[in-house]
């Protein structure tokens, strides 16, 4: 021994060595290394009781060291042995102090060597280099030492500490009546308790768990505790955020089985942690009828490729056995050897997600949204189905680039909502499909704004119109002839009958205002004739002065006149074969009138400057806005002539008398327009309906369409509205005493329908059959009306 602590002028130095539960070293001083003169290399991993019991000096002391892990084994163990340094001999206290674990069970042992003139400073040493909080206490409770940790922890130092009750310092929730310190002392055992708050020097409470044994001298009396004490803060911060996350989240071992199981996914699946705990998570979540069946898991999948994998679509099944949507997240934990020791998963409930998207779905109308980048976003089958394009090909697509419509550009819907903030609404367009087939839409705009009213992109709703086309166009046969279009009782009576009077060959005459659409008349008579294939010709016979007329009708002969230089022909040679229409036949002279009557009864003309008759095959078709009867009367016009011309009278009533036909022509005009002006305008507004319903129209059907051509030139787009009309319609206040508008004026449709149905029956002196036919309804929707309006008779 003298020749082992021969060079130390100082007493024997402090040493300590620390053995796991079966007594192998795990560390050592170099103090160690010198009382032992083993290098430290050299005793790592040996038994320490064998190292002991080879040294001559310890031998003694081998009987005392018994296995760590028996119930009986002491917490610490005293002895004294005699060592020389220098010439002097000091006496080494050895000490051994057994390590508790979390359950209880000895992990291992601390083994120090001290100078009795520095009693435990190989121990202060070995607890002030553990992560722990440490202290004793005597049988008073008073603290007799206090670790480096425990000073960390708490914010108090030893010497604040040392000689004061332990409770005074700690002011624990188990100080008074539950403390484990005194328990362990009272029964001798080692004492672990979790969820304890001690409060710091600061005031603050800090949640620790806490390990209490009794404290033994040398020989085996009970001098007070110990007790170690672990902060849990970052593992109960780490559980408060785990069990925060919004998203389900769970951890599972090597072998596939939970360990871990936060709030989120206790809320979603409706299982509780402790269900779940140690089961795999395949046979918990996913339909799975054997092992095999767990390649179906997600996780699984991440574990058994060592990969990540991120929004993954899948199907779990709740505690109550529902099928529930969830995106999927999946990664392996890897340890640096990159062998997988567990994996963990986050999945997010699409429940709403689902529904919105099935909603979207059902919708019979297209629906996309639009982030500001005017990419798409969304889809919904409807979408798929007008356009062609799958949504997968449509997403992250420009929308310009996927529909092609004629407002893409300055025009745009979307982009006038998102920088007006304001919805559009029922904008007609066309779009290209996938296979560059132009179809007719009607579409809606609003912007998307989140919760904090930023803009953050667009939606946009579109109707396929093709099948309201088609069906409008159904309909509309029912309301036109030709051209024509009218659903007024009085113009369907002519539709009926101008079929057979396009197939005689008697002469026509039309009557009617100026811009009720004669010509117009004139032409579906000529397109429905036999003569269809051959031209048809038009004079207006106001137009031209009385000189000219005769030669523009009938052609002249070279020499007729002095600028007559070559034969000419007339527009009965011209309509050789086909159709002449005589427009403002009323405004053609006396001489004219005695040649054309010739021409209606022998079927000949002569050409001016000719005396040789030509034979004309031509159909006469006539129409004047003024009233020949009178004119007749008056000798204007003659009778002769007139009567010649009169076989077939057609008169065509007024726009005033035929209001229920302004909405059938304003779309029809509307229409018009749309194709020729390349304007996406709708229609009219609900004003300006009632508007045009309400005016008096002297101009007729050609006045209402140059109202809605003027509107298309103002309106920028969708509806046209009352600031595009013309002033006189407007401001035209001063309607006729009698006219239908004044007597219609602040009328609902309603009531304009009422008044005509008792003027007809009226007119009709109670006749209900021919009130039905005048009407185009039905007797039981007549009498329904009648009775609706308290008339039971007439």
């Amino acid at each position: 021994m003298s020749d082992l602590f021969e060079s130390y002028d100082t007493p024997f130095d402090n040493g300590f060595i620390t053995v796991n539960h079966n007594w192998l070293i795990t560390s050592c001083n170099q103090a160690t290394e010198r009382i032992l003169s083993i290098p430290e290399r050299y005793l790592l991993g040996k038994d320490l009781r064998d190292v002991f019991c080879f040294d001559d000096r310890f031998h003694n002391i081998c009987d005392h060291l018994g296995p760590l892990g028996d119930p009986g084994v002491r917490n610490s163990l005293h002895l004294n042995f005699t060592a020389t340094t220098a010439g002097n001999q000091a006496i080494i206290n050895l000490q051994v102090i057994t390590i508790p674990g979390e359950e209880g069970e000895v992990l291992g042992a601390l083994i120090t060597f001290s100078d009795v003139s520095t009693p435990l400073a190989a121990s202060r040493l070995a607890l002030n280099s553990i992560a722990e909080g440490v202290f004793t206490v005597d049988h008073d409770f008073k603290i007799t030492s206090f670790n480096a940790a425990a000073e960390r922890i708490t914010g108090w130092n030893e010497k604040e500490v040392l000689g004061r009750p332990c409770k005074s310092i700690f002011h624990t929730s188990i100080c008074k009546q539950n403390c484990a310190l005194a328990k362990s002392i009272q029964a001798c055992s080692h004492i672990s308790q979790e969820g304890v708050y001690i409060t710091t020097k600061s005031g603050d409470l800090i949640p620790v768990q806490i390990r209490s044994a009794p404290l033994v001298d040398l020989n085996n009396h009970i001098i007070g505790g110990v007790e170690t004490f672990l902060d849990l803060t970052p593992s109960l911060q780490s559980d408060i955020i785990f069990n925060a996350v919004a998203d389900g989240v769970f951890t599972v071992d090597e072998f596939g089985q939970i360990t871990s199981f936060n709030k989120a996914a206790e809320t979603i699946t409706g299982y509780s942690e402790e269900e779940v705990l140690g089961k795999r998570c395949a046979k918990i979540l996913l339909p799975v009828k054997d092992d095999d069946d767990s390649t179906k898991c997600i996780l699984f999948q991440a574990m058994q490729e060592k990969r990540t994998y991120i929004d993954e679509q899948q199907f779990i099944i709740g505690k109550n056995g529902y099928s529930i949507p969830v995106s999927i997240s999946a990664a392996p934990f890897l340890d640096p050897k990159n062998k997988v020791i567990g994996g963990v998963e986050t999945f997010r409930d699409n429940t709403n997600k689902l529904q919105t998207a099935l909603i979207l779905d059902s919708i019979a109308d297209g629906v996309f949204t639009v982030d500001r980048s005017w990419r798409i976003t969304s889809f919904n089958h409807a979408a798929e189905i007008i356009t062609g394009w799958s949504r997968d090909e449509a997403i992250g697509q420009f929308c310009s680039d996927v529909f092609h419509s004629s407002i893409c550009g300055k025009n745009c819907a979307i982009a006038e909502s998102l920088y007006t903030g304001k919805q559009v609404a029922s904008r007609s367009i066309t779009i290209q499909n996938i296979k560059e087939k132009c179809v007719s839409v009607s579409i809606s705009a609003s912007p998307l704004i989140d919760y904090e009213g930023n803009v953050v992109g667009g939606v946009e709703t579109f109707r396929d119109l093709s099948v309201e086309m088609s069906l409008r166009q159904q309909l509309m046969k029912n309301y036109t002839f030709d051209a024509i279009i009218s659903k007024s009782p009085s113009m369907q009576r002519l539709f009926q009958i101008l079929p057979e009077i396009s197939r005689s060959e008697s002469n026509v005459l039309i009557l009617g205002e100026s811009g009720t659409g004669k010509e117009l008349i004139a032409r579906a008579i000529f397109n429905a004739s036999s003569r269809n294939n051959k031209p048809f010709v038009v004079v207006n016979c106001g137009a031209l002065p009385e000189t000219l007329l005769e030669s523009e009708l009938f052609g002249y002969k070279a020499g007729a006149f002095t600028d007559a230089r070559k034969d000419r022909k007339g527009r009965f040679a011209a309509a050789e074969g086909g159709t002449l229409f005589l427009d403002e036949i009323g405004d053609i002279p006396q001489s004219v009138q005695v040649k054309l009557l010739r021409v209606l009864q022998h079927k000949v003309y002569e050409p001016l400057g000719s005396d040789t008759p030509v034979a004309a095959d031509v159909r006469i078709l006539a129409a004047t806005n003024r009233e020949l009867n009178k004119m007749v009367i008056d000798g204007q016009f003659r009778d002769d002539l007139f009567y010649r011309l009169n076989v077939v009278n057609i008169l065509l009533p007024p726009l005033r008398q035929r209001i229920e036909d302004i909405p059938l022509l304003i779309d029809h005009f509307v229409d018009k327009f749309r194709a020729e002006k390349q304007k996406d305008i709708a229609g009219v507004s609900d004003e300006v309906m009632s508007i045009l319903m309400h005016y008096d129209y002297p101009g007729n059907i050609r006045e209402l369409e140059n109202i809605i051509e003027y509107g298309f030139i103002l309106c920028p787009g969708g509806y046209i509205q009352e600031a595009h009309l013309p002033d006189g319609v407007i401001g035209n206040n001063d309607l006729k005493p009698g006219s239908l508008a004044h007597f219609n004026r602040g009328r609902t449709l309603a009531e304009m329908e009422k008044q005509a149905i008792l003027l007809t029956l009226e007119q009709n002196k109670g006749k209900r059959m021919q009130t039905c036919r005048e009407l185009g309804i039905s007797k039981d929707t007549l009498r329904r009306k009648l009775k609706s309006y308290g008339v039971d008779s007439v």
